[in-house]
């Protein structure tokens, strides 16, 4: 299994940088799987709607740049499907074993996802109605998708 991480922005605090690394070395031993940023846009304060559409449009263009027509997308998404971990974990196996290889998913900037990029999802995925910082929302998609493997695994996690 090939498992993307698209998402918009870097990482500067060290404490989200380590929680990362520590999450990509656990995932190791299940899949490959690799992060890819893309450079986000300065939204000045006080911005317009249309300002703020355009940012998500760059921002979106960016991302589309780095999929693949073959892969699998799940957008992180407000509006999206919620699951419980076990929930998660049984459809994440289902998508394996339905033959998809390589899954991407995609974490928005600040102002979120662009149209075009919704529309290209395969699915919309989301992990609560509250909002989260996308740096934030790139540790818990890591934990829950190694959650993920250890259930799969009957392996022991934290409840």
């Amino acid at each position: 299994m090939k498992i993307t991480v698209v998402c918009v922005g870097k990482i500067k605090e060290k404490f989200y940088r380590d929680a990362v690394c520590e999450y990509l070395k656990r995932l190791s031993r299940y899949c490959k799987i690799s992060i890819v940023e893309c450079t986000d846009e300065k939204t000045p304060d006080g911005a317009s709607d249309s300002e703020e559409r355009q940012i998500k449009e760059k921002e979106g263009e960016r991302i589309l740049s780095r999929i693949s027509d073959s892969d699998y997308c799940i957008a992180l998404a407000i509006d999206g499907m919620s699951f419980s971990s076990e929930g998660f974990s049984s459809h994440f196996s289902d998508l394996m074993m339905h033959g998809k290889s390589s899954i991407t998913f995609i974490i928005g900037g600040s102002l979120g996802l662009s149209d075009g990029v919704l529309r290209r999802a395969d699915e919309l995925l989301s992990f609560s109605r509250f909002t989260f910082p996308h740096q934030l929302m790139r540790v818990i998609l890591l934990e829950q998708v190694y959650r993920s493997y250890r259930i799969m695994n009957n392996e022991p996690y934290h409840k």
